[in-house]
């Protein structure tokens, strides 16, 4: 349609050119001729005007039909508008319908297994009541045979402690007269051990003085008319209660010192409780607490191990008293050196006994004690 028009168009300007033309022949020459051409020429003037109203028209003709093709594309637009949403509404509604529909099904499965869980704890409640019938039941028969069992078995215990008084009144009886035997028996057999260790140590002694009566000739046998005279201990620094000198420094005497004080400590302890234990022996006697049978021990072993405590603990006391004795030497500056020749102990022999006063060759031979 819109083609037809444009192919017109050329045609319809033609006429104009040729009456645009044959108008400025008039005015160039200026013939009173003129006049009557334009009668000639109408004819031509009328088919151009009549051309371009056919244009126009068709002009119109084809905008009308593109008005009318766009307001029928706008009436389709708005038709398949109200149908999609006509459409949308439909769904949307047989949606609705469709949850209503699965709402009720669903509001009646709750209903049904709520009707059912009604049902099952019911059920439960019922057998729950029956299960504790069964019970209580049970738990009374278990008690009347259980206090018909208590009945049985104190009968029982007391026939059987009746026996067992009986059996104990024999089994002591007997056992005083075991006692009695072996009694007898340690007597004779400690008064044998007796004698024997009296003659053991009397033994002892005799080798130990004819021992010490050798050793004692050896030594004076070595021992020089006049011994070398002692040497001048120099003394350097005095601190916190301690005197250095040439051979010994204070950090060393410092740690004798504590070294000193831990183990006089040590024995000051072991000295208490060795004590404690040998006179509470005392008093377990005296109490009569000595038992002669199997199960007890013997009452010459109750005093050897108490005499054992005491000699040990005599030993401590004694110990301590060499301890005091080398702190003082430490204070007055001098500690480490021997009391019989003046000469430095070596530092290893004081590390391992802080209290000693003479060297490891002053000890074999004889000179002094430890």
């Amino acid at each position: 349609m819109p083609s037809k028009p444009t192919k017109k168009k050329p045609v319809s300007k033609k006429p104009v050119a040729k009456k645009k033309s044959a108008a400025k022949k008039p005015a160039a020459k200026k013939k009173p001729v003129a006049k009557k051409k334009p009668a000639a020429k109408k004819p031509a003037n009328n088919k151009a005007v009549a051309a371009k109203k056919k244009a126009e028209l068709a002009r119109k003709l084809a905008l009308k039909k593109k008005i009318e093709a766009k307001k029928a594309a706008d009436r389709k637009k708005v038709e398949l508008a109200k149908k999609a949403a006509l459409k949308k509404k439909i769904e949307a509604k047989k949606l609705a319908d469709r949850k209503k529909v699965e709402l009720a099904k669903k509001l009646a499965l709750k209903k049904k297994i709520e009707a059912q869980k009604k049902i099952e704890a019911k059920k439960k409640a019922d057998a729950k009541k029956a299960a504790e019938a069964l019970r209580k039941k049970q738990l009374r028969e278990r008690e009347i045979a259980k206090k018909a069992l208590a009945t049985a078995k104190k009968k029982e215990l007391a026939e059987k402690a009746k026996a067992k008084a009986i059996a104990d009144k024999e089994k002591a009886k007997e056992k005083l007269r075991l006692a009695a035997e072996k009694q007898a028996q340690r007597e004779a057999a400690e008064k044998e051990k007796i004698a024997e260790r009296e003659a053991k140590e009397a033994a002892r002694l005799a080798a130990l003085a004819e021992k010490e009566a050798a050793r004692e000739a050896a030594l004076r046998a070595k021992r020089k008319p006049e011994p070398p005279p002692r040497p001048v201990i120099i003394k350097t620094e005095f601190q916190d209660g301690v005197q250095a000198t040439k051979e010994f420094d204070l950090k060393f005497l410092i740690g004798q010192r504590d070294a000193l004080l831990e183990k006089r400590s040590l024995l000051t302890k072991q000295a208490v409780r060795l004590e404690d234990e040998a006179n509470a022996m005392i008093e377990d006697v005296e109490m009569g607490d000595v038992q002669f049978d199997e199960e007890g021990g013997e009452g010459d072993t109750m005093v050897v191990e108490r005499e054992r405590d005491l000699m040990l603990s005599a030993q401590a006391r004694q110990e301590v008293e060499e301890i005091d004795a080398a702190l003082v030497r430490i204070g007055s500056g001098e500690y480490g050196y021997s009391v019989h020749s003046g000469l430095p102990i070596p530092r290893e022999r004081l590390k391992a006994i802080p209290w000693t006063t003479e060297s490891v060759l002053e000890r074999v031979g004889g000179i002094g004690r430890r």
